[in-house]
């Protein structure tokens, strides 16, 4: 009879099982969901996942609320809609539903056929400056990541000023007396929601990584170090870029209420009520023009009690393994040399006017004798200053104080060229495209330091090449994106991304000194960490 009884209960979990998989159909704190499966490759989606109620009326600038039930079967097969913004960058290519304020949805693909797997978990959040991105998009799709054993998810969050406003009377409604940060405790809620749910999609909650590039990068930084979110992550991945300065700080929250109440008056709306009831469309037109006051992320006493570096300096942060790293060539030499010729005059002459007393060193750290020379250094000081000193700073913190392994790269591999079809298209900034090919000018200009641009490893990294139309992928660009992801994988599953057939990463400990250089020849180098030190004294003078 015992005997009989196991097998009837054996084949009612076979039966519930399959019925699982061949349904798609989940069923979570909410409601049921209904995705739908890849044939291809069996990786089931369920696109459009409301994890907060829509941030409209009387909840814009208010933190996330949490999702009201849903009777019936909520089908899954799309996105939601994406962030209110402008066109910022022209990579930025969204399968969206449309633009709202109504945006605050999540992804989820899965490769699991059971609820009882506990398969490692992935959240990645986009970039874009605080001011664009969205889920949607193809290089952030977590299909490949799946086929590798991981549940990957993507998380929409409020953007510019309906993510990031703060405003004395916005402070005084909230129960916790804060305001601005808006955008992060959307990503804070996502995080609780994966925490509750994600097992029905067969992921284990204490088995969740965060990952994000460029402003992605930075909102893991400040969820790793705030009070909320610290304690549901077992891992960190950033890509370009951490909350510390100069890359978009944390500011006090009296100098964001200052900027909401500026941003106020201009728009001749001195109340939250008035603030409140113009348009959505209207209020991004308006904080997109000229002259408006930043909205920036604030120390705003609940999201963050203190700044990230801060916060990290103290040792207060997610003592998790964190994988760190950024490109080797985040923005060209132009940006640096303000239009100027690349020639060695002209270099020291911006050495003189950024570091007045200071330029000697800056020239022995980063030299200029030729013109190569000065197209090479300018690149690196130009990125340095852009973002990789705020990466290297947040990753050197934390193997001072997290007490677990901090794994730093440098992805080095040039994008190929773009497609015929791109026509005189041309490369723009973070990964954009600007149509109409270079002018005059920029055709007689000499040639970009070559290297890998800000945002170039996302579509390597998580396995995305196919996604994107844009360039001619060659054989090594699949090869280096199948080392990268698999870095990534092996981190994502066990704190750690070495594994079989892969170049040694050596993690660094108490300090960062090295960093694996990712290529076409993937290999440990050690890391200028003079250039760093300096800056560490420019960016921390009191």
């Amino acid at each position: 009879m015992r005997k009989t009884t196991l097998v009837l209960l054996a084949l009612a979990t076979l039966c519930c099982t399959n019925v699982f998989a061949q349904n798609n159909q989940v069923k979570i704190e909410n409601g049921t969901l209904e995705g739908i499966t890849n044939e291809a490759t069996g990786i089931r989606s369920f696109k459009g996942i409301p994890f907060a109620q829509p941030p409209v009326g009387d909840l814009r600038w208010k933190e996330p609320q949490p999702v009201k039930n849903w009777d019936g079967i909520r089908k899954a097969d799309h996105f939601g809609n994406n962030p209110m913004q402008k066109n910022v960058f022209g990579d930025m290519m969204f399968r969206s539903a449309g633009m709202s304020e109504d945006c605050l949805y999540l992804n989820v693909w899965t490769p699991a056929k059971s609820s009882k797997e506990k398969l490692p978990v992935l959240v990645y959040f986009y970039g874009g400056g605080f001011v664009a991105g969205d889920g949607s998009e193809s290089r952030y799709d977590g299909e490949s990541m799946a086929q590798k054993g991981i549940v990957a998810l993507t998380v929409n969050y409020r953007l510019g000023v309906f993510g990031f406003m703060a405003h004395p009377e916005l402070s005084a409604e909230s129960p916790h007396h804060a305001s601005g940060d808006y955008g992060l405790l959307d990503q804070y809620a996502a995080l609780e929601w994966v925490k509750k749910n994600i097992a029905a999609f067969g992921g284990d909650p204490d088995k969740i990584t965060i990952a994000g590039e460029s402003a992605g990068s930075i909102a893991v930084c400040a969820q790793m170090a705030s009070p909320l979110s610290r304690n549901l992550i077992a891992g960190a991945i950033g890509e370009s870029g951490g909350m510390i300065a100069p890359t978009i700080p944390a500011i006090p929250l009296a100098d964001g209420e200052k900027n909401g109440v500026a941003f106020g008056q201009k728009v001749n709306a001195t109340s939250l009520a008035a603030l409140r009831a113009i348009p959505a469309d209207q209020v991004l037109e308006m904080a997109s023009k000229q002259g408006m006051p930043p909205m920036s992320p604030v120390v705003d006493g609940y999201f963050l009690d203190k700044t990230p570096n801060e916060i990290f300096a103290a040792g207060e942060q997610a003592h998790v393994p964190l994988l760190a790293g950024w490109n080797s060539a985040e923005i060209p030499y132009q940006a640096f040399m303000w239009g100027d010729a690349p020639t060695p005059e002209n270099y020291l002459k911006k050495l003189k006017q950024t570091y007045p007393d200071k330029a000697d060193e800056v020239l022995k750290l980063y030299p200029g004798a030729t013109q190569d020379e000065v197209i090479k250094s300018a690149t690196e000081l130009g990125s340095d200053r852009f973002i990789v000193y705020s990466t290297w700073k947040w990753a050197d913190l934390v193997a001072k104080t997290g007490g677990k392994p901090v794994y730093t790269y440098i992805f080095g591999k040039p994008r190929p060229e773009m497609v015929a079809s791109m026509g005189n298209a041309k490369a723009g900034f973070a990964g954009g495209v600007v149509k109409g090919g270079a002018d005059d000018a920029q055709k007689k200009a000499p040639a970009p330091y070559p290297g890998a641009v800000h945002s170039a490893e996302i579509e390597y990294a998580m396995g995305n090449l196919p996604g994107n139309k844009v360039y001619d992928w060659k054989p090594e660009d699949f090869k280096v994106s199948a080392t990268m992801e698999d870095y990534f994988a092996n981190f994502i599953k066990t704190g750690n991304p070495n594994g079989k057939g892969l170049p040694k990463w050596e993690a660094n400990k108490g300090t960062v000194t090295k960093s694996i250089a990712i290529n076409i020849e993937t290999k440990m180098e050690p890391l200028l960490v003079d250039r760093y030190h300096f800056l560490d004294q420019q960016y921390t003078k009191k």
